[in-house]
């Protein structure tokens, strides 16, 4: 199927899936491109990345910059991987997500938050949706991250995996549930590929049942955070003991706010549109 020029077939999916099309109505905003390749800035820039962490900060109450910086990568990297893997599952075409196509708003909630000026299909293969979006998004916005915060790679491959299993899953779920199992198929075929990738590989566990990463993004340090549901703790850091007997710690789903939503419930872990902005531990 070819893609449609606005991807309608994504609306169904709900609003951390679609990817608008066209120009931004509301001004100019920056590409990717170039949100990836501005320096850090002073503590009052409004450049749209250190201005979109500082707003997830805010929200969730971030008690160090870090913190709120792993937020907001993580929900980036899921509305990345929605739109990739959305249609594939439902085209089996991508559209060209070049940076300097897709246009971001950091003040926007999804899906208002990105803009993709011209739609040019690409294969739906593993290979390419990961120079799509691993090699043409997360690794330059884990580099630009990781000049401005103290983040280790290993919780950013983390982040991109768990959003990439979370994106997969409730994918699968939706094709399933409304009679697509070609669609469901493709989404689950495509994830556990993904997850094999270099880039990727060794950040969790993919099983029949959900994911288990094997970093944590920090959003237990977030004010009344707790766990993800894929975390690779059983408990908080520093939480008792008593914690482990069923993992009270681990809270069922986890969202992030102010960066864009996606939260992610049960081991599967999976993201979905969170309302309001608003995303909980």
């Amino acid at each position: 199927m070819d893609l449609a020029p606005g991807l309608a077939a994504l609306r169904p999916l709900g609003g951390f899936f679609v990817l608008r099309t066209g120009a931004p109505p509301h001004g100019r905003l920056p590409t990717l491109a170039q949100v990836y390749a501005q320096p850090a800035a002073g503590p009052h820039d409004s450049r749209p990345l250190d201005a979109r962490v500082r707003a997830v900060a805010r929200g969730i109450r971030a008690p160090e910059p870090r913190v709120a910086a792993s937020v907001a990568h993580q929900a980036l990297a899921a509305r990345l991987w929605s739109a990739a893997l959305g249609c594939a599952a439902l085209y089996g075409r991508i559209p060209d997500l070049d940076p300097r196509l897709l246009h971001w708003d950091p003040a926007a909630q999804a899906p208002e938050d990105l803009w993709l000026t011209e739609v040019r299909a690409r294969p739906a293969d593993a290979s390419t949706v990961a120079d799509v979006v691993l090699h043409g998004h997360l690794e330059p916005l884990a580099a630009a991250l990781r000049a401005r915060h103290r983040l280790a790679p290993g919780l950013l491959r983390g982040n991109a995996a768990s959003a990439l299993a979370s994106t997969g899953r409730l994918l699968a779920a939706w094709a399933r549930d409304h009679g697509r199992p070609e669609a469901a198929g493709r989404a689950r075929e495509l994830t556990a590929r993904l997850l094999t990738h270099p880039l990727l590989h060794g950040a969790g566990t993919l099983t029949g049942t959900g994911f288990r990463r094997r970093s944590c993004c920090l959003h237990y340090r977030v004010p009344g955070g707790g766990l993800c549901g894929d975390c690779c703790f059983a408990r908080p850091p520093g939480s008792s003991s008593q914690a482990v007997s069923g993992r009270p710690g681990r809270r069922p789903a986890a969202r992030t706010k102010g960066g864009g939503e996606a939260a992610r419930e049960g081991d599967g872990g999976e993201a979905r549109q969170g309302g309001g902005g608003e995303a909980a531990g």
